[in-house]
């Protein structure tokens, strides 16, 4: 006989549900996170989108009569020429199946991502608008029941197996927040740690680092969908934070179509550096920040939305004065089930995100 998970007493959400109140509201006046006497600067950021465009933007000629941009014209034509086929038959493609119909011709996989990048930046439309699709490396699992275009019917669970982020859903169950894993291996480390079945109603998705599109796309349909809390649980890094900040607001490459895949509501929930002292962690447990860190680090507190972040800034500047830096794994220190058991319920039932 199989039995539902069990999870926390209905109480347990009771700040979840404040914040998720607070969320609705921000979005029917809809209101970015812009504090109290910031100064909007003039730059690609909009704080209730992301990074976006400049309207006048630096833009790049290619040509069939110039030798240096030749074979690009070339490669954009042959591409818009298999784009129109796709939509004509309604059919969809991933870019290594493009890749994969004249490997010599394109020569190698990047040329192909670069000449669609281009032409949905051109054309203003989104990627899937033009039936190309990417390989989803990203994984879910929890509360989550959707439809693929197919009609497949799809049961995410709450057990130790996470099913492939899909390309695509219809339809969607609710849960009462998302958490977003940097790492595969913390996340599988959760799923093994029945994270999910204890915080039930629940989901949890990882990108298994930077992530791709469809796992940005899956988890800005969640948003649009439920307008459920968004959690993040990254590294105490420079590295985990910029992938943090892709989720929240994008990336310079993608920026021409940050509109479907930014949710600037996202909250970081850890690992902050704050825990950090906090907790204790012994300094063997720690990384020294090394030099290519540390000019991340700088870069990242130059960036126009940190501005509006104060609370993050302050924790940057916490990492960059200590010099060190800690994995999500560094809580081990206390038990091995600290994270799961502990910190996160902690965090989670407490409101302790930022």
């Amino acid at each position: 006989m199989a039995f539902a998970p069990m999870g926390p007493e209905a109480s347990f959400f009771d700040t979840l549900d404040r914040h998720r109140a607070s969320l609705l509201a921000m979005v029917k006046r809809g209101a970015g996170e812009t504090p109290a006497g910031a100064t909007r600067v003039a730059s690609r950021f909009d704080d209730s989108v992301g990074l976006q465009m400049k309207p006048q933007c630096t833009t790049r000629k290619i040509r069939s009569d110039s030798p240096r941009s030749v074979k690009k014209f070339a490669l954009i034509l042959k591409i818009l020429s298999m784009i129109y086929k796709l939509i004509q038959s309604n059919t969809y493609a991933t870019k290594r199946d493009i890749y994969y119909t004249d490997s010599q011709l394109f020569g190698n996989q990047a040329a192909v991502d670069s000449a669609i990048d281009d032409i949905s930046c051109m054309l203003k439309v989104p990627r899937r608008g033009l039936h190309v699709l990417s390989t989803s490396k990203g994984l879910i699992a929890g509360n989550l029941r959707y439809m693929e275009e197919d009609g497949t019917r799809v049961q995410c669970t709450c057990s130790a197996t996470a099913t492939a982020v899909p390309t695509n859903i219809q339809g969607m169950q609710n849960a009462k927040f998302l958490l977003i894993v940097e790492k595969d291996a913390t996340f599988q480390r959760l799923l093994d740690d029945n994270f999910c079945s204890r915080m039930s109603p629940c989901i949890m998705v990882t990108g298994k680092g930077i992530p791709d599109l469809n796992t940005r796309l899956l988890v800005k349909k969640l948003w649009d969908t439920f307008h459920i809390p968004v959690f993040t649980l990254v590294d105490a890094d420079p590295y985990g934070i910029e992938i943090m900040c892709i989720y929240k607001y994008g990336s310079m490459s993608m920026s021409f179509e940050a509109h479907n895949l930014t949710i600037p509501t996202i909250r970081w929930l850890g690992l902050l550096p704050s825990d950090i002292q906090r907790l204790n962690i012994p300094k063997d447990s720690l990384i020294p920040l090394t030099k290519h860190d540390q000019m991340k680090l700088e870069s990242i507190l130059k960036r126009p939305y940190i501005t509006y972040q104060p609370l993050w800034k302050k924790e940057l500047e916490m990492m960059a004065d200590a010099k060190m830096k800690a994995e999500i794994q560094a809580l081990t220190f206390v038990s091995p089930d600290f994270l799961s058991r502990v910190y996160l319920p902690n965090k989670l039932r407490s409101g302790g995100w930022i």
